[in-house]
């Protein structure tokens, strides 16, 4: 059989790391991986060998707590045992981190799966208020993989002047930098691509921030 198809076909990976298949599937492999690694529910698409996935709610009591009072966080599934799992999320483009004993604020709905090695909270911005929107995001420390989901192909801006990202596009950003809430000084300017123009998110300092090309996927209409 000879097909195109077959230029797609699955890729190596080291054990226990994560990998790109392409630019729209990521495959871990649980051999040395410490046993287990956390993603989001739903995610899967394939997995071959033994494997098992446990809800895991939101992370602990209290970042079930912050998830229910902030709108933000993840539900995640437990993955464990031996084999291959391939993760995927509504075909968005799949990035990898890799972290070095440093940190990252990620938009929770961006978060496809990491290592379990990474702690992880969520925090509210300096300045947010429930009529900015909120904005609490999660934050990632420590070493180990971290793979983000992008709904258009992002770009990373270096911070080294003030910088402001509609909120529904920063994907992620450097924990070194200062962020806060800016609002556009006349409320019904538009000037940005959705509903929320009328605030960004500020940052400041040393830094990168990656934002993508939308602000998420749109929401579906009644019929």
């Amino acid at each position: 059989m000879r097909s195109s198809l077959f230029n797609h076909a699955e890729r190596p990976v080291e054990p226990g790391s994560f990998q790109l298949q392409n630019e729209r599937m990521l495959k871990v492999d649980l051999t040395g991986s410490g046993g287990f690694f956390f993603a989001k529910q739903g995610s899967m698409v394939a997995y071959q060998g033994d494997v098992d996935f446990a809800y895991e709610g939101s992370g602990g009591l209290g970042k079930l707590f912050k998830k229910a009072f902030t709108g933000e966080g993840m539900s995640l599934m437990k993955v464990s045992g031996s084999g291959d799992v391939f993760l995927a999320q509504d075909a968005d483009e799949i990035f990898v981190l890799y972290l070095e004993n440093e940190g990252v604020t990620v938009n929770g709905k961006n978060v496809l799966a990491f290592d379990s090695s990474l702690k992880w909270d969520i925090n509210r911005t300096e300045g947010a208020s429930m009529l900015s929107g909120g904005l609490f995001n999660t934050t990632f420390t420590g070493t180990g993989a971290l793979a983000v989901t992008a709904y258009g192909t992002p770009v990373v801006l270096n911070v080294d002047v003030p910088t402001y990202v509609d909120m529904q596009s920063a994907v992620l950003w450097s924990t070194s930098l200062q962020s806060s809430i800016r609002k556009t000084a006349k409320l019904g300017a538009v000037i940005g691509r959705g509903s929320g123009e009328a605030y960004q998110l500020a940052l400041s300092g040393q830094g990168i921030v990656v934002v993508q090309a939308s602000e998420g996927h749109p929401v579906p209409t009644a019929q």
